[in-house]
C-alpha cells in the first residue's frame, strides 16, 4: 500500500487523524451537562499524580519490614529534599481520589447513567473502584507502621471465612502463617506494578465503553448524535445539542480541573495530616495491638457493615460481601429502565438521598468503637443499607415504571 504523501511524516504512517476524529474532535459530547461530568478528567489526572509521585517514592522505598519504616519516615521525609512534598501529594491523591470516585458514582446513580444501554460504562467505572480500593489497601500497607500492620492482619483474616478453601487462601494471599516480610513484599508488587497495570486498562475499557451508548445528560434526554453532529459540523453550533470532546468540552474539564487543583494543593500543603493516620507513625509491632484497628476513610463504610452484624461473624462476612458486589447489579436492581435523573423520579430522589445519609452515617460509625449505643446504631445503619438496595430500590422502580 503506498504511502499518501500528502500527509505528515507521522500521519501518513500512524493514521493520527482518524485517530483524533475518532477520540477528539468527532467524539461528541451533549451540551446539556453540568461540572459533575468533568469529575472523569479529574481522576484521570489524581491517577497521573499518584503514578508519577510513586515513582520517585519508589527510589527511595525499601519492601522489607526491617527497613519500610525508616525508609519512608526517615529517608523520604527528612534526607531526600522535598520528600516530603511527594510523599504529602501521593497520599493526599490516594484519599482525594476516592472522594472523586464517589462524586462521579453517585452523580452516576443520580442521573441514572447505568441504564439505557450503559451497562457496561457502570459496570467498568465499578471495576475501578474494586482495583482502586486494592491498590489503597496495598499502598496503606507499605509504610509498615501499626496501623498498616494491623490492617493487614484484620483484611486478610476476612478470607479465611470463605468456606472449604478459607484458611489456605489467607496463607496464600500473606507468603506466610502470619502477617510478615512476604506479605509485604507481595503486596508491595501488586501496589507499584500489577495493579496499576490493571487500572490502566480498565480505564481504557471504561472509555471505550462510553463510545457507544454515548454521555448520558441531566435531563435524561434522548439525543440522535448523528443528526445532532451533522448540524455542528453543517456550521449550526448553536442549534446542536452536541459538541465535540475537544477543544469545547475538555476546555471545560480543565476549568474544573484547574480549581480543584487549587483545592488539592491547599490539602497537600495545609491539611495533608487527614490523610496519614497519627497510629501508623509507630513501627508495626506484631506484639502490641492498638486499642482501636479501623480502615482509611473510604473503606469505613463497609467495614461498619462487617462489623455492624456483630452477633455473628459469619452473617457479617456475608453481608459484607454482598455490601462490596452488590453495587454492580444496580442496572438491575433499578427495574424502571428509563434514563431519568433522580429529580424527575420523587420516590428514587428520596431513595437516593437516604442512601447518602445511610453511607455517611456507616462511615462515621465505622471510625468508633463499636462498644454500647454505637454497636445498635452500627446495626441500624448496615441493615438499612442492605435493606435500600436489595429490597427498597427494586420495589420504589416497579412502582414508578408501572406510573410511567
Amino acid at each position: 500500500m503506498a504511502i499518501d504523501k500528502n500527509k505528515s511524516w507521522i500521519d501518513a504512517r500512524l493514521n493520527t487523524t482518524a485517530l483524533t476524529k475518532v477520540m477528539m474532535t468527532e467524539y461528541w459530547i451533549p451540551k446539556n451537562i453540568n461540572f459533575l461530568w468533568s469529575f472523569g478528567v479529574v481522576l484521570a489526572t489524581l491517577f497521573t499524580l499518584l503514578v508519577v509521585t510513586g515513582m520517585f517514592l519508589l527510589m527511595y522505598y525499601k519492601p522489607d519490614t526491617a527497613l519500610a519504616f525508616d525508609s519512608v519516615n526517615k529517608t523520604i521525609m527528612q534526607e531526600v529534599a522535598y520528600g516530603w512534598f511527594i510523599r504529602h501529594v501521593h497520599a493526599v491523591a490516594a484519599s482525594v481520589v476516592f472522594l472523586v470516585i464517589y462524586i462521579h458514582m453517585f452523580v452516576a446513580i443520580y442521573y441514572g447513567s447505568y441504564n439505557g444501554g450503559r451497562e457496561m460504562i457502570w459496570i467498568s467505572g465499578m471495576l475501578l473502584f474494586v482495583t482502586f480500593s486494592a491498590e489503597g489497601f496495598s499502598g496503606y500497607m507499605l509504610p509498615w507502621g501499626q496501623m498498616s500492620y494491623w490492617a493487614a492482619q484484620v483484611i486478610t483474616n476476612l478470607f479465611g471465612g470463605i468456606p472449604f478453601i478459607g484458611k489456605e487462601l489467607v496463607v496464600w494471599i500473606r507468603g506466610n502463617y502470619v502477617v510478615a516480610d512476604a506479605t509485604l513484599t507481595r503486596f508491595f508488587a501488586l501496589h507499584v506494578l500489577i495493579l496499576p497495570l490493571v487500572i490502566m486498562g480498565i480505564i481504557g475499557l471504561h472509555m471505550y465503553s462510553l463510545r457507544i451508548p454515548h454521555v448520558n445528560n441531566q435531563e435524561g434526554e434522548e439525543i440522535d448524535f448523528e443528526a445532532e453532529a451533522a448540524k455542528f459540523q453543517a456550521g449550526d453550533k448553536k442549534g446542536s445539542k452536541v459538541m465535540p470532546f475537544w477543544p469545547t468540552f475538555l476546555a471545560e474539564d480543565f476549568f474544573v480541573l484547574s480549581g480543584f487543583m487549587i483545592f488539592f494543593f491547599y490539602l497537600v500543603f495545609y491539611h495533608f495530616n487527614f490523610a496519614m493516620d497519627p497510629i501508623n507513625f509507630m513501627p508495626a509491632d506484631s506484639m502490641k495491638t492498638p486499642p482501636h484497628i479501623y480502615p482509611e476513610w473510604y473503606f469505613l463504610w463497609s467495614y461498619e457493615v462487617l462489623r455492624g452484624i456483630f452477633f455473628s461473624a459469619d452473617l457479617g462476612l456475608i453481608a459484607f460481601g454482598i455490601a462490596n458486589v452488590i453495587f454492580f447489579v444496580l442496572p438491575w436492581l433499578d427495574r424502571d429502565p428509563s434514563v431519568k435523573p433522580a429529580h424527575k423520579r420523587p420516590l428514587f430522589r428520596v431513595w437516593f438521598w437516604l442512601l447518602i445519609v445511610v453511607m455517611i452515617g456507616l462511615t462515621v460509625y465505622g471510625k468508633l468503637p463499636p462498644t454500647g449505643i454505637n454497636a445498635w446504631i452500627g446495626f441500624v445503619f448496615s441493615i438499612s443499607f442492605l435493606a435500600l438496595l436489595l429490597v427498597v430500590l427494586p420495589l420504589i422502580s416497579a412502582i414508578e415504571r408501572k406510573r410511567g
